[in-house]
């Protein structure tokens, strides 16, 4: 598998930074043929899903469940003032509902998941680069793009919906919380408003296309990491590109499923 090298330096030209542009384009491209090649051969190391899926995701609990919680207060303080502005705070619990399961509680767990994982896997891997430890798997006759790679990709595809699930559900929380403390209102009329505006068009392409954010989150930091080169210098720049790299896709990505999701489920526009 030869993935195009990115040039690096203090002076780098237009052409250089161009260079990089494709370099990286055709490098993602050829990693995702090989992850396909790779994914359905035998065996599949489950074992090492499960351990990767508990290091990248259950460990993020803790951080999501701050970011949830504080979505739902913060989304619902700023709406307050202009939904009462209008004579519409019954309509509160429903208008902040459909935002955190439209696009906030997918995108921003996915930017959160992205920081702290994507940046993980290309400092560890660039680490094992840099100290010639996959040229040793290879020598041991282990095919490190399955063991390395494959294992991780589906480990954070499988696990960003969980967390996007339960941020989701902390956010309405939050929500409650901050409903309560500005103002009067029941938990069963919030909750029926929430139950009764959530369709089936809202709750499944918002959580669906965390799968996609998280195939994204770890296809960048498997790459970025394998890729590294120079030293320690190189793993620390493995490292912050994957998150700058992962968190980019992120975005383009989510610009690119709201549109198809508006074409598949054109009720919820």
């Amino acid at each position: 598998m030869k993935i195009p090298k990115i040039r690096y330096g203090r002076r780098l030209t237009y052409a250089d930074y161009l260079y990089n542009f494709f370099a990286t384009i055709t490098g993602l491209t050829i990693f995702n043929i090989e992850f396909a090649k790779q994914m359905f051969k035998t065996p599949l190391e489950i074992g090492q899903i499960k351990k990767h899926m508990d290091e990248l995701g259950v460990k993020t609990f803790g951080i999501v469940s701050i970011t949830g919680l504080i979505i739902g207060l913060v989304l619902t303080m700023q709406s307050q003032p202009i939904m009462q502005r209008f004579g519409a705070t019954d309509f509160l619990p429903a208008m902040v509902s459909i935002s955190v399961v439209r696009e906030l509680g997918p995108v921003i767990t996915a930017l959160i998941f992205a920081g702290r994982v994507s940046s993980g896997i290309g400092a560890e891997l660039g680490s094992m680069r840099v100290t010639e430890q996959i040229d040793a798997m290879e020598v041991s006759a282990i095919n490190p793009f399955k063991y390395l790679v494959v294992t991780r990709v589906i480990a954070t595809t499988m696990i960003l919906p969980i967390l996007t699930i339960y941020v989701i559900m902390i956010a309405l929380v939050g929500t409650y919380l901050a409903i309560i403390l500005m103002e009067s209102m029941s938990l069963k009329y919030f909750v029926d408003s929430v139950v009764t505006t959530i369709e089936f068009g809202d709750f499944i392409p918002g959580v669906g296309k965390t799968f996609v954010f998280g195939y994204l989150v770890g296809m960048v930091g498997c790459y970025k990491g394998l890729t590294a080169e120079g030293g320690t210098e190189g793993v620390g720049r493995a490292s912050t590109t994957a998150v700058v790299l992962s968190s980019l896709l992120i975005l383009i990505f989510d610009m690119v499923l709201v549109k198809i999701s508006l074409w598949l489920w054109p009720t919820i526009s």
